[in-house]
């Protein structure tokens, strides 16, 4: 994936990781154009970065999905590099789950319908570009699954499972397909003030654009790094531990 001179769409850009990487985009010389479904976190993001470019996108709907499509393909036909980083994390205890199904299946829609959505949407027109780049923002809950987060966690093994087949689908075209797992980052994913021992958010980003120059498709840092090399005895060892201390910080849970 070549890092300057691209157009990069980015959804969930509004901010946490999808803003961190829309600063680093801009940073390399790429135009970016940053999606996201609060447009007053649109409109913090462009007053710190005036030269984004912005849209209120509600991705868990399809026709929204194909109204974005057409709005990019027709504003910035020079579009070449799709990040689907958009997501949503709900802790749930499935004894518990007195929510109507609306509430749980927002995360399907929005981290695997509107990823896979996006993805098929872009792909016959990125066919027709020179160079191009879909990358999915997974999660290290694809590889050890965070059991008060059971949704979550499978929406993202889904990405991990779709990205890879995808990757070998378009093994033989210009479109390179990475794969980013981050751990826990200090964003306000499922809530502010719940990740704050993750990883810092600088430090994540700046990690990953390493590896994006380096070429590297499945990209990991520090506790999602190792999950991708570990065997399938120590991430069931390393989930039951992580549940334990769960419910010790979270005994009402």
């Amino acid at each position: 994936m070549k890092m300057a001179g691209n157009t990069v769409l980015i959804t969930g850009g509004g901010s946490g990781i999808g803003l961190a990487f829309a600063e680093r985009f801009l940073e390399k010389g790429n135009s970016v154009i940053i999606v996201g479904r609060r447009e007053e976190k649109l409109q913090e993001a462009k007053e710190k970065f005036p030269e984004l470019h912005t849209k209120v996108c509600d991705l868990s709907k399809q026709e929204e999905r194909v109204s974005l499509f057409e709005w990019v393909t027709s504003h910035f036909p020079d579009v070449n590099v799709l990040v689907n980083n958009a997501g949503i994390q709900q802790r749930v205890n499935v004894l518990k789950a007195t929510e109507s199904w609306d509430y749980y299946s927002k995360e399907i829609h929005i981290n695997v319908e509107g990823l896979i959505h996006l993805s098929l949407l872009f792909i016959p027109y990125f066919l027709t570009r020179t160079d191009a780049s879909i990358i999915n923002i997974s999660s290290g809950l694809a590889i050890r699954p965070g059991a008060w987060v059971p949704i979550y966690s499978a929406t993202k093994s889904a990405v991990h499972s779709f990205t890879t087949s995808l990757r070998l689908q378009l093994e033989n075209t210009h479109i390179s397909v990475v794969e980013v797992f981050p751990p826990a980052v200090n964003t306000d994913l499922g809530g502010a003030g719940l990740h704050t021992f993750g990883a810092p958010l600088d430090s994540f980003a700046d990690s990953i654009f390493e590896r994006f120059e380096k070429g590297d498709l499945e990209i990991g840092y520090e506790d999602s790094e190792k999950r991708l090399h570990a065997s399938r005895e120590e991430n069931e060892e390393g989930m039951k531990k992580a549940w334990e201390g769960f419910l010790k910080g979270n005994p009402d849970f």
